[in-house]
């Protein structure tokens, strides 16, 4: 037996939160120390390919970077490293745990045996897990010890369970990323921000800040309801609140029919009793309803089958339909173990939110107890062999009928919603057939409901998905606003380290002439407008990406800049997952970076890269002509790209003469004025030396300060400023704080 390979050395794990050195989105990085593991390749220990296999045989699945299925495999029995081999477990338990991923990368350092792995993680909690578990089955794997892949799996689903939205909010926040609107978690649960600074909404599951606190109360009360219903002609059951099991029994005597007894503020149709005739049945469901609200309500029974329609902004976007639950006996089971067999074994039920219908709990359901009752049953009874037992009347709607929808059920429905004043609201209709009108058939809107469930919609047990969570965020953002970046505030990031405060400053001060309320996060604090909101203290990456991501909640900010370090990006990504404008201004500070393993000026181009990549497509990359390495970056830009830099006795750098030989534009600092140079033609811009000489700073037009503000000037051009503002910005911004 060979001997007891040494655990692979987590040596630290990294949350990015933002755009990265890796990729867009947030990723779990982790520095992992081989050992004795760095001379021991997969192919040089014996069996282990098949052991891993083994364990996760989805593996041979993979791609890697062969590009096609099987290249996993290909690269284990060619030889691999236990890194690389990491990153595909890690990737695979989450998969198998719901949360599927395909993004990884495993990259050597310059120690021996010391790599750096990363991996898509939606979530820091989740990525820890998944990466635990999968730690433990590669060691488990390569010491050939036994290993309970579904345990892993397990704890990885629990730390999903425990961290992820929930589905209606998970669609909503899902058809925002698919119209490119950000989107900031605002709590551990639901209420999540769509949308940056001023131009954000937020939504609570399926409630959104348009919907009313007054019309979710009027919601809340099924009496005053019906009252607003019928003043509109909406169809719906007579019926009164009553106090006593007493009152109950006369009022359903008054109606001369069969009858409904429910929670007059109950939801999910909880305490809800249908078809009552029978004084005994009546009273036995006043006490069920009177435990699941504050009021019972007793009113005429509408034949037919419930059905639940969601409305969005006055319309009707999707419809289910219930159906009721039977057993069939069988002469040898109980009414309790016929459910589990015939009812709750069918994998569309169960008790959380993947599954579209729910188990069913005889035994502590009043009102299947009272279902049971009336039919001289009990949960232990044993129906004949052949007899069918009435379990549920209602409570499984999961049956998608939107297409079955008539015009005039469709307009009562959206009338209903109108009248109670909600923007999304679940319409409960009982009716034979929504197919045909309601007044032919006797059908009724019975519920009004504020805050819908939307998973009968995205996971019917029969029928097609329905694209609600689309229909909420048209909404909240409307397409026919033309609006190219719906949810976007302007967003300027100014990446390097020399000046680059300044620069941020002299930006948010030229954004707030031009009229917008401008944010601003740099290292002398957060600003609005000209009040500083916090200051930084000694600069921390975390805190300093903290206070910078605050910047995007804040409803009054119109725009926004941020100085972003080269540390910044390192340690948590970009605190934006886009700009409009994006500022590379040098490469250096890559003495303060070791800890990340870089040495030379020139590993910063992947780093310092992470700003440009986010630029938006309609967008602007200012970028420092001086350093070539710089200019480099303009490859990799999607939108237009705008060079600057300080003309010497030699001319302009070549880069940039080229670049606007080819129509694009450039700022230029010449004989202490920033010319602004689009193809052959040039503006004046401000006279950045004089202005300095002004503030008591001496400079020949090439000095820190001048290349700041020429900096700042190209990104003020890029912004869309003009020319003029820019110039009397210029002249009027505050240098006693700026940083050389």
């Amino acid at each position: 037996m060979t001997a007891k390979k040494n655990d692979i050395q987590l040596l630290r794990t990294t949350y990015l939160r933002g755009p990265n050195i890796w990729t867009y989105r947030s990723v779990l990085e982790t520095w992992l120390d081989l050992g004795e593991l760095e001379d021991l390749p997969s192919h040089k220990l014996p069996g282990f390919t098949d052991r891993l296999l083994g364990l996760l045989p989805a593996l041979a699945e993979h791609h890697c970077g062969v590009g096609e299925r099987g290249g996993f495999l290909q690269r284990l029995q060619e030889g691999t490293w236990a890194g690389h081999i990491l990153e595909h477990c890690v990737i695979e338990l989450l998969n198998l745990a719901g949360m599927p991923t395909g993004f990884g990368q495993t990259r050597s350092t310059s120690r021996h045996g010391v790599y750096r792995m990363v991996f898509r993680s939606r979530n820091e909690q989740v990525g820890r897990a998944a990466l635990q578990r999968g730690h433990a089955l590669l060691m488990a794997a390569i010491n050939d010890e036994p290993f309970d892949v579904a345990a892993a799996v397990a704890a990885v689903r629990d730390a999903i369970d425990d961290c992820y939205l929930g589905p209606s909010t998970a669609c909503i926040v899902a058809a925002a990323t698919d119209r490119r609107i950000p989107h900031i978690r605002l709590n551990d649960g639901n209420l999540v921000q769509l949308g940056y600074g001023a131009r954000q909404r937020r939504i609570w599951t399926a409630e959104t800040d348009l919907t009313g606190a007054i019309a979710e109360t009027i919601a809340c009360d099924k009496d005053l309801t019906k009252t607003l219903l019928q003043a509109c002609g909406v169809p719906v059951p007579e019926g009164e609140i009553v106090h006593s099991p007493a009152e109950a029994w006369r009022a359903a005597q008054d109606f001369d029919a069969p009858v409904v007894v429910k929670p007059t503020d109950g939801n999910h149709g909880r305490g809800v009793t249908l078809d009552l005739t029978q004084q005994a049945d009546v009273e036995a469901a006043y006490e069920v309803a009177a435990r699941h609200g504050s009021e019972v309500m007793v009113e005429r029974f509408i034949p037919g089958q419930e059905h639940r329609l969601l409305v969005v902004n006055g319309k009707v976007v999707a419809a289910a339909r219930g159906e009721t639950a039977w057993v069939t006996g069988d002469g040898q089971h109980n009414v309790a173990d016929l459910v589990d067999a015939q009812i709750n074994s069918d994998p569309r039920r169960g008790t959380t939110e993947d599954h579209p219908l729910n188990r069913l709990n005889p035994r502590e359901d009043g009102v299947i107890l009272l279902d049971l009752q009336r039919q001289g049953l009990t949960c232990d009874s044993v129906p004949a062999a052949g007899r069918r037992v009435l379990v549920q009347r209602n409570g499984n709607v999961a049956i998608d009928c939107t297409d079955d929808l008539h015009p005039e059920v469709d307009h009562y429905v959206s009338l209903a919603a109108r009248a109670v004043g909600l923007d999304i609201a679940g319409i409960d209709v009982v009716a034979e057939d929504i197919s045909r009108p309601l007044h032919e058939q006797g059908g009724a809107v019975v519920e009004v409901n504020a805050g819908p469930g939307l998973l009968m919609h995205l996971k019917p047990a029969v029928g097609k998905p329905r694209p609600v969570g689309q229909a909420i965020v048209e909404q909240l953002f409307p397409s026919d606003d033309h609006d190219p970046h719906p949810g976007r505030i302007p967003i300027v990031g100014v990446a390097g380290t020399r000046g680059t405060a300044t620069i941020a400053r002299a930006i948010a001060w030229l954004v707030h002439l031009s009229g917008r309320h401008t944010g601003l996060a740099c290292r002398d604090g957060l600003f609005l407008g000209q009040r500083r909101i916090e200051a930084i203290g000694k600069y921390h990456s975390t805190r300093f990406w903290d206070g910078s991501h605050r910047l995007l909640m804040n409803r009054e900010a119109q725009a926004a800049v941020f100085e972003n370090g080269p540390s910044l990006i390192l340690d948590e990504g970009l605190p934006y997952d886009r700009c409009h404008v994006g500022v590379v201004t040098d490469m250096g500070g890559v003495e303060e970076l070791s800890r990340h393993d870089l040495s030379e000026s020139d590993q910063l181009y992947k780093v310092l890269r992470t700003q440009i990549d986010v630029v938006l497509d309609d967008g602007v990359g200012v970028l420092n002509a001086a350093d070539p390495r710089i200019c480099d970056l303009a490859d990799l830009c999607d939108g237009e790209v705008l060079l600057y830099a300080i003309e010497g006795p030699a001319g302009v750098p070549e880069a940039l003469r080229d670049h606007v030989s080819e129509g694009g534009r450039a700022a230029v600092l010449r004989a202490g004025r920033v010319m602004l140079v689009s193809g052959a033609s040039e503006l004046p811009g401000p006279d950045v030396v004089g202005v300095l000489r002004r503030h008591g700073h001496d400079g020949d037009g090439g000095g820190a300060l001048a290349e700041a503000l020429l900096a700042a000037v190209a990104a003020a051009w890029a912004f869309g400023i003009s020319p003029e503002l820019i110039g009397a910005g210029i002249e009027t911004f505050d240098l006693t704080t700026a940083h050389a």
